[in-house]
């Protein structure tokens, strides 16, 4: 008798921690997953209206260019830039951007990631192709640029 009162009330002391993680955690705990990217193509659709946006933006591309293996053979991503963000880009601005535009800069020297601007944009902003960093290549419109690279099979993200 005594024998099954101690299985007993071990079987409920035991129990008690698993009801209490059940509780806390009723769906048990996450686990991560090691996986092996290659060969992605991305085009960032990007609008974004301040610095602390736009770094986060080039934290993410300089992201999945690592994740790839910063191959320029098989991976590319693309920024397609037509917002708020155009400003950072201009010469005129680079004393006060100097930063964050050799940050950019140094992102494309591998041939991985390349920055596209919106001419239209641009000018809606005051600045014409020569008024625009040498990394930065001016197309005539940023929705039909996107539209290009997702006909050549690039993913899609947009930054706002």
């Amino acid at each position: 008798m005594i024998r099954k009162l101690f299985s007993l009330l071990l079987a409920v002391a035991l129990a008690l921690p698993a009801a209490a993680l059940a509780a806390e955690a009723p769906w048990g705990k996450a686990s991560a997953k090691d996986i092996d990217y290659s060969s992605q193509k991305v085009v960032f659709d990007v609008a974004v209206d301040s610095v602390e946006r736009l770094n986060a933006v080039l934290d993410r591309a300089s992201y999945i260019s690592k994740l790839n293996g910063a191959n320029p053979f098989d991976t590319s991503v693309v920024l397609v830039l037509h917002g708020n963000e155009i400003p950072y880009f201009a010469i005129e601005n680079y004393a006060k951007r100097q930063e964050l535009m050799k940050r950019a800069h140094s992102l494309t020297l591998n041939g991985v990631i390349e920055f596209r601007m919106c001419e239209q944009a641009a000018d809606f902003h005051g600045y014409q192709p020569e008024d625009i960093h040498g990394f930065v290549t001016l197309v005539p419109m940023a929705e039909a640029e996107i539209i290009r690279y997702q006909q050549k099979g690039y993913a899609y993200l947009k930054y706002n």
